[in-house]
């Protein structure tokens, strides 16, 4: 078992160090909000008075932030940065959902010193978070892959390498940006079923028997009362919030720009984002997106 500095006890990064702790690691934990803290405690987590504080003596670092300017901060600007503070060999793992090129820089600058460092996005959402099931996405070498692939086991059960520092970061833009397409589509074409008398419950099953199934139709239904313990039957409480998805739309920009990479209907999901984060459901999970095709 390893001594792990955990660092964000967000949403996401709370459950994930629970399940950390639940494996029989040893994890120290911190975050600025005290009622995070207090309930990594409650799940066996240490409570560490700073994210300098829980890097010492640690294996493993792992960060959970909300953008890459927070990482770069926490691990290469701050006074007191995090990567001038653990021993050369120390392997940190950043699980933020951040651009690929502030992931290639901080891997850039952690090797100077020594440091092993890896991008791995997650997939999977706070059920995936809670249940240990989230998918790892890893941008890194093949040696750093094979270290840190036995922590991220702890905490899901699809662990990819997606190939060289900052990939993991593109390939997660590519699948939300997917994501945010066919929850768009599944939301278009569930209004316009129920506009015209059909139930909701009963349009879903007929499209996931047929061409129309994905994801958002399986286990995240946009509409109220259609499925049980999704967003949608909480009023759109907990779950990936518009302003993240919002968020993660501009990385996938980001990337087509740089790459002269035509998306036009990943595009199109991000206007649509945007006008409902305008009318203020930044806040909601980002299947709310229905209300404003409502």
């Amino acid at each position: 078992m390893a001594t792990i500095g955990f660092i964000g006890l967000g949403n996401m990064g709370g459950p994930m160090a629970a399940n950390l702790a639940k494996a029989g690691h040893n994890v120290q934990a911190f975050d600025l909000s005290a009622e995070a803290l207090a309930k990594a405690v409650e799940a066996g987590c240490q409570s560490m008075s700073s994210a300098v504080d829980a890097a010492q003596g640690a294996d493993v670092v792992i960060t959970m932030l909300p953008a890459g300017k927070h990482v770069k901060s926490l691990l290469m600007n701050a006074d007191v940065a995090l990567f001038d503070c653990v021993p050369e060999g120390t392997l940190v793992i950043d699980c933020s959902t951040i651009d690929a090129q502030t992931a290639r820089e901080v891997a850039a600058a952690a090797a100077t010193k020594g440091i092993h460092f890896i991008d791995a996005p997650v997939s999977g959402g706070v059920g995936g978070a809670q249940a240990g099931t989230l998918t790892f996405i890893v941008g890194g070498d093949a040696q750093q892959y094979a270290a840190a692939k036995p922590i991220l086991e702890a905490m899901g059960k699809n662990i990819f390498h997606a190939g060289d520092h900052g990939a993991g970061q593109v390939a997660k833009a590519c699948n939300n940006m997917m994501l945010a397409i066919l929850m768009a589509g599944t939301c278009e074409a569930l209004n316009m079923g129920i506009k015209n008398g059909l139930d909701p419950a009963v349009l879903s099953d007929i499209m996931k028997q047929s061409s129309g199934n994905n994801w958002a139709l399986q286990v995240y239904n946009p509409v109220p009362g259609v499925m049980e313990n999704v967003p949608a039957s909480r009023d759109y409480q907990g779950g990936f919030q518009v302003d993240l998805m919002f968020k993660d739309l501009g990385l996938a920009m980001d990337i087509s720009q740089q790459s002269a990479c035509a998306t036009p209907m990943g595009s199109a999901a991000r206007a649509l984002f945007n006008l409902h984060k305008s009318q203020g459901n930044g806040h909601l999970d980002f299947s709310s997106l229905i209300r404003l095709y409502q």
